[in-house]
């Protein structure tokens, strides 16, 4: 990688250098509603996310020096001299917590916006399997937390990671590694968020914003189910719970607040609709309908196609109580429940054949469809097959049999909602108002956290300088006291030091909902550790933690 022509010196003298002429006086950098506090030395980062840019989404914040380094050169006794004045520097006056680095929100992952389902269902993860996900991805060295948002439109990791460049590297190859896709064929179509743009995007997939079907309603859902998950998954912290936990309340808000789900079609409506386009009478009367699956999809199906005028559907599935159950919540269609052994045989005896199983597996192969008869002149002469499981249960290959059977999934319903952003434009323009909003209060609430060490440092000094002074004085006082006596005096230390923290600790908590008070409170944070030199203690809290 080529380096910036007059701005990174080439050795550690000549940063000193460098440094000497712009001067060690401490800058304040003000980005993203938060504060930094560091030292004005010479900073570079470089950024080797991905061999395909374009595909890839990256927001970073990038040090770069005020001014072009010169070739003046100092005495050497100047520069040992000031190297040690910067060390003191570093040691005394520097807001640790603020010029350490904050962990970083990372999301990497897939949608059907840019990724065929053919890679996408090799990388799905089903429900079940998250929380060994989870566990997986904190098991790599920079990883401190995770999360996993698998749908049929997306694949989606969330992980705050201790280092932006380490934390894409290990997610990147945990992908790899458990799809089997090697690195250079997955990245031309990941897209990579960090911090603001990672926690809009999943408040946007969250209201139904980022979906194939604008405003749908069944994402929420799942989103709701990552945090359900998350709440048993030791790798999900605090940081993605109160992330998911305010993607929530931005789903529920723009679906309260807004007309973006007035009429919404779904995912399984949108497939509904592209059956009855495909049929040449366009009437479901004149069709034979087999569904595969009873589960959630598989009840939405069964809605819209009632509402679109069937009246007779097969209902294949694993057992009986689950189809039966679905069966009850439409006592105006006819069912006809048949389990999965008689697949084939219905398959054959069906127009248009909706998969919409939990199966990880092909269900209908080329071989299985290929001998069975040719259907009406009333339905093209085709079996139409439209399948929205990811993974597949429909071998795409069908396609090939002469026009006697046509494969649809998911990413061809592109084609029913094509119209559907046009009508909720306004709505989606109202919408982003409000997640910027609850984008707004998560950040607010995340900053507030950095008060929580300094917090432990400030009690643990004061407690530290009052049981110095107590056993001073007890030493003082000789063997004359009692112990109850003793302990009055201690007690009333101790009263002491509560009601002189009081203050200072008050101005340490906020509860993260207003911007303005939690920027107030990083500034009364950074005014306390300079007074108490707070840096100190902290590392010898850590040190008794090892």
């Amino acid at each position: 990688i080529p380096r910036p022509q007059g701005s990174v010196p080439s050795s550690n003298q000549d940063r000193m250098q460098a440094h000497l002429e712009r001067g060690a006086s401490g800058r304040v950098h003000r980005s993203s509603g938060r504060v930094h506090r560091s030292l004005a030395v010479p900073c570079f980062a470089v950024s080797t996310i991905s061999q395909a840019d374009s595909a890839v989404s990256i927001s970073s914040e990038l040090l770069v020096p005020s001014q072009p380094a010169t070739n003046i050169r100092l005495p050497s006794t100047h520069l040992e001299s000031s190297m040690r004045a910067l060390e003191q520097l570093k040691e005394s006056s520097v807001n640790r917590y603020a010029a350490q680095k904050k962990s970083s929100i990372i999301s990497i992952g897939l949608t059907i916006h840019n990724a065929p389902v053919e890679l996408r269902e090799k990388l799905a993860v089903p429900e079940a399997e998250w929380p060994r996900a989870i566990e997986e991805l904190c098991s790599y060295p920079h990883i401190e937390e995770a999360a996993v948002l698998s749908t049929c439109n997306r694949m989606e990791l969330y992980v705050v990671a201790v280092s932006w460049h380490r934390g894409v590297r290990e997610v990147e190859d945990w992908l790899s590694r458990s799809s089997g896709i090697p690195l250079e064929e997955l990245r031309p179509y990941l897209f990579l968020l960090r911090d603001r743009d990672a926690t809009q995007h999943i408040m946007r997939v969250s209201g139904g914003l980022d979906s194939l079907v604008m405003g749908e309603g069944q994402i929420l859902a799942q989103v709701r189910q990552v945090y359900k998950v998350g709440q048993n998954a030791p790798g999900f912290g605090r940081s993605l719970n109160g992330l998911f936990k305010q993607a929530l309340t931005a789903g529920k808000r723009v679906r309260a607040e807004t007309s973006i789900s007035t009429g919404s079609v779904s995912v399984s409506s949108a497939a509904v609709e592209l059956g009855q386009l495909k049929l040449p009478t366009h009437v479901w009367d004149d069709a034979k309908v087999c569904i595969i699956g009873a589960g959630k999809m598989s009840t939405l199906l069964v809605k819209h196609l009632l509402s679109k005028g069937c009246k007779e559907v097969t209902i294949l599935n694993r057992s009986l109580p689950r189809a039966e159950a679905l069966a009850l919540d439409f006592p105006d269609m006819k069912f006809n429940i048949r389990l999965m052994p008689d697949l084939m045989e219905c398959v054959e005896e069906s127009d248009v054949i909706f998969a919409a199983s939990g199966s990880e597996e092909l269900l209908i192969l080329k071989s299985d469809v290929e001998n069975m008869s040719q259907r009406s002149d009333k339905v093209g002469g085709a079996r139409r097959f439209i399948d929205i499981s990811v993974p597949r249960n429909v071998a795409p290959d069908l396609n090939t049999l002469g026009g006697r059977a046509i494969v649809y999934n998911v990413d061809d319903l592109k084609e029913v909602v094509a119209g559907n952003k046009e009508a909720r434009a306004q709505a989606a323009e109202e919408a982003e108002v409000l997640i910027k909003e609850e984008q707004r209060n998560f950040e607010s609430w995340r900053d507030s956290l950095e008060t929580v060490p300094t917090i432990k440092a400030l009690r643990a000094k004061a407690e530290s300088v009052r049981a110095s002074e107590w056993e001073k004085a007890v030493g003082k006082l000789g063997e004359g006291l009692s112990k109850k006596q003793l302990k009055a005096v201690e007690e009333l230390s101790k009263s002491i030091v509560n009601k002189l923290l009081h203050g200072p600790m008050t101005a340490l908590r906020c509860d993260g909902t207003d911007p303005e008070q939690v920027e107030q409170t990083l500034d009364n944070m950074a005014a306390l550790e300079r007074m108490f030199q707070l840096s100190q203690v902290s590392l010898s809290l850590e040190e008794s933690a090892i």
